[in-house]
Order: structure tokens, then C-alpha cells, then sequence
């Protein structure tokens, strides 16, 4: 089994994805550095995880 997202970072993904759509992509990289911009987030874990999940609703609207 993976593992599991809190409702924090998927609802913080969602919102983020909605917010700004045209500037986040398919690429885990680029959205860690775009994140980074468009949200305070203390620590580089948490980025990650939101990164992460970002990249995932991404690749699922796709």
C-alpha cells in the first residue's frame, strides 16, 4: 500500500490548483520551486508532500 495523505495537504493542493492552474505542471520539480512562491510553508517536508500531491491531480486531469 502507498502512503496515505492527510486532509490537510489535499485540500492545500486542491486550493493551490485551483488558484493557479496555469502555473504548476506534470513536473514534481518545478512544482516544489512554484510552490515555494505561492505559499508560505514553513517546512521543506510539508512542501514536498503538497508538491506531491499537486503532481499527482496533475497527472489525473490529464
Amino acid at each position: 500500500m502507498g502512503r496515505i495523505r492527510t486532509k490537510f495537504i489535499k485540500s492545500t493542493a486542491r486550493k493551490l490548483v485551483e488558484k493557479a492552474r496555469n502555473r504548476l505542471s506534470k513536473d514534481f520539480e518545478h512544482n516544489k520551486k512554484e510552490i515555494e512562491t505561492l505559499a508560505t510553508i514553513r517546512s521543506k517536508r510539508l512542501r514536498n508532500k503538497i508538491a506531491g500531491a499537486v503532481t499527482s491531480l496533475m497527472k489525473k486531469e490529464e
